[in-house]
């Protein structure tokens, strides 16, 4: 019984030392291979967020250039710091800016250099840093590219970001002269024509005809003539396009004077300048019962000797269509004497004119 104990213990130790010498020799084979598989070790990717620095993760592994490595070209600087201030298309009716513009002037993140100034008579800006720029004639977009390049060239401000903003604008605009109901200097932004310029001034008022003139700013000589239609929006043609510089003048309506012995002695404020004998004696509330017709006369300034002409109407042959009707003109005076009173023909001028003082003017539109 002894002797199956001690064989026992024997078998044992056996066993742990052969297991104790496959431990020892697997671990000098690991030692030996020092390449890690995937499974032990997870991959280190470069380009992970470091500290106090802004750099971004990455999945791409970079390495170092060789001495004998091409060396890398450096970027490319943007074209606004190399390159001049752009222009813009040829014929662009943009905004421009001009002497007596009130402006305000800020750069995007730099509250400091903010500025509110106007535009002095030699077409110049001061601005902090930049000191004077030369603005005048410059459409907005070109000043801002210009002061940006400013900026940006003298080193006060990286890739600088500026937005011109105009409060008063008084050198580029259309000035709206004549019988519109409020005159004055209006701002031309983009493409506008005359129907917006008329709209804008607050329309036209009850003197106004329909003919205008419009100066051009780069053809002050050549003053062009617009008719307007009855409806503003009628006639495609009369809406010409406006440009800033310019100046458009509603002219009054040309009055026709009917005196006499008629309903109503007035002067009629035709807006297209067009009327007829008969129609302005119609509007007169018609001639008395004591009125000479056949002695009626028109009288028209002239360039005679007395400085007017004098023609004789047969108004009751027309009132009867015996004889046809005659058109007036501007300033014309169409007088209806009383029956058995002579006027002498160099004194008919005067005694119209006399009789035309204190007359109601009323706005006729035929």
């Amino acid at each position: 019984m002894v002797f199956c104990v001690q064989r026992v213990r024997a078998t044992y130790a056996v066993l742990l030392a052969g297991l104790t010498i496959v431990l020892v020799l697997s671990t000098q084979a690991q030692q030996a291979d020092p390449s890690p598989s995937p499974s032990q070790h997870p991959t280190v990717q470069e380009g992970t967020f470091e500290q106090g620095t802004s750099k971004q993760p990455s999945d791409q592994t970079t390495s170092s250039p060789s001495p004998d490595s091409p060396a890398q070209k450096p970027a490319t600087p943007t074209p606004a710091a190399s390159e001049g201030v752009p222009k813009p298309p040829a014929g662009s009716t943009q905004l421009k800016l001009g002497s007596g513009d009130l402006v305000e002037v800020n750069v995007y993140n730099v509250p400091e250099l903010a500025t509110k100034t106007r535009v002095s008579s030699s077409g110049d800006l001061y601005l902090p840093l930049v000191g004077y720029v030369h603005v005048a004639d410059l459409a907005i977009e070109e000043a801002q590219n210009l002061i940006e390049k400013r900026l940006a060239d003298g080193g006060f401000v990286r890739d600088p970001h500026v937005s011109i903003l105009i409060d008063e604008f008084s050198s580029q605009g259309v000035s709206m002269l004549g019988e519109v109901v409020k005159p004055g200097i209006y701002p031309v932004m983009g493409d506008r024509r005359l129907v917006d310029m008329l709209t804008a001034a607050g329309g036209l008022t009850d003197k106004a005809g329909r003919e205008v003139t419009i100066i051009h700013r780069d053809q002050p000589d050549k003053p062009q003539e617009v008719e307007l239609a009855r409806t503003l929006t009628s006639n495609p043609e009369s809406n010409v396009p406006v440009f800033p510089g310019d100046s458009v003048e509603v002219h009054r309506a040309p009055i026709i004077y009917v005196v006499g012995d008629v309903g109503r002695p007035s002067g009629l404020q035709v807006d297209n300048g067009r009327l007829t004998v008969l129609q302005a004696l119609a509007l007169a509330g018609g001639a008395n019962r004591t009125a000479k017709l056949n002695d009626s006369r028109i009288l028209r300034k002239s360039e005679g000797p007395n400085g007017i002409t004098e023609t004789k109407v047969q108004l009751k042959k027309i009132l009867e269509a015996k004889s046809p009707d005659i058109p007036l003109q501007a300033n014309d005076i169409l007088f209806v004497p009383l029956s058995g009173v002579k006027v002498a023909a160099s004194r008919s001028f005067e005694a119209a004119m006399a009789i035309t003082t204190g007359l109601a003017i009323y706005a006729v539109h035929p």
